[in-house]
């Protein structure tokens, strides 16, 4: 049996020729697909919670008691409404830095005005 072209190619061509081919689908048939973005708590989450609960414990940061109740919220929203969950992050965070400002500005205040002075 000859594997001889008539046009005088030794081999017979494989596929369809260049051009007429459609492109190949890659992420089909190998392996899982790629995990979804939004499957849970983000780490700014998780960091938020974290710091707000640290400012309350060692600073006596009141505004951090509900910047973490924001963060624990947002980490149960985190899967079901993750939109509401990025406001409550959102809003932790700010609570958090108004905290810092506050207690700073007031630590400041209270040293030039020589409250802390032995």
């Amino acid at each position: 049996m000859s594997q001889e072209d008539p046009s005088g190619y030794p081999y017979q061509p494989f596929g369809a020729p260049y051009g007429e081919q459609p492109p190949p689908q890659h992420g089909y048939g190998y392996g899982y697909p790629p995990p979804r973005r939004d499957d849970g708590p983000s780490a700014g989450t998780i960091v938020s919670l974290v710091l707000n609960l640290f400012a309350l414990v060692s600073c006596c940061n009141l505004l951090g008691l509900p910047g973490a109740i924001l963060a624990g919220l947002a980490l149960g929203k985190a899967r079901t409404q993750p939109r509401t969950a990025r406001t409550l992050v959102i809003w932790s965070w700010i609570m958090f830095g108004l905290g810092f400002v506050l207690t700073a500005g007031t630590f400041l205040f209270l040293g030039l005005a020589g409250y802390l002075d032995d």
